[in-house]
């Protein structure tokens, strides 16, 4: 993502991973970079075409959410598990997918308005990668859940414990926002 014209897709399912392809073969200015995971992924309910633009939401609560939960690849299906367990305790949430932080960023200020609205000042970003580009997104009262060492080797579920990428700690997080 630091790299300059390039766009980056971490797809949540197979639909965004279309995108992802349809993206590539179609730009004629901007190469593209597909990052998929290894794990088998769950077909994610409301992904669609719309990866194209970069960002969108997958689900959303009535009215204005309290929380907006920010995931990307095969985070997006902790995002959704984090909402359910907060919209259980009477939260209002938004799960916003954010497959290419690129292509977001070429659309126009009304739509990313329309997704992460300046009002709402709690967010959490979700990436088992490098915390790198989440800190526009969040803000300076949000959260970046994310990786800040590298080298640790093991199973994905072990790992992602250890790290803190489980819904039972982001809802701590998201509890203390």
């Amino acid at each position: 993502r630091a790299m300059p014209n390039m766009h980056v897709f971490r797809p949540c399912d197979a639909v965004e991973t279309e995108a992802a392809w349809y993206s590539a073969l179609t730009s004629k200015e901007t190469p593209t970079t597909i990052v998929v995971t290894r794990q088998n992924l769950t077909p994610m309910q409301g992904s669609s075409k719309n990866a194209l633009k970069g960002g969108y939401i997958l689900e959303d609560c009535e009215g204005v959410p309290d929380i907006i939960l920010i995931a990307t690849g095969s985070e997006v299906e902790l995002a959704v598990e984090v909402s359910r367990v907060l919209e259980n305790k009477g939260r209002g949430v938004r799960v916003v997918s954010m497959p290419c932080m690129d292509m977001f960023e070429e659309q126009s200020e009304e739509y990313k308005q329309s997704i992460l609205p300046k009002a709402v000042t709690r967010r959490i970003a979700i990436e088992a990668l490098s915390t790198f580009g989440w800190g526009r997104y969040v803000g300076p009262e949000g959260k970046i859940i994310g990786m800040t060492s590298f080298g640790a080797s093991g199973a994905y579920k072990e790992l992602f414990k250890h790290f803190g990428f489980t819904a039972d700690e982001i809802v701590k997080i998201a509890d203390n926002l």
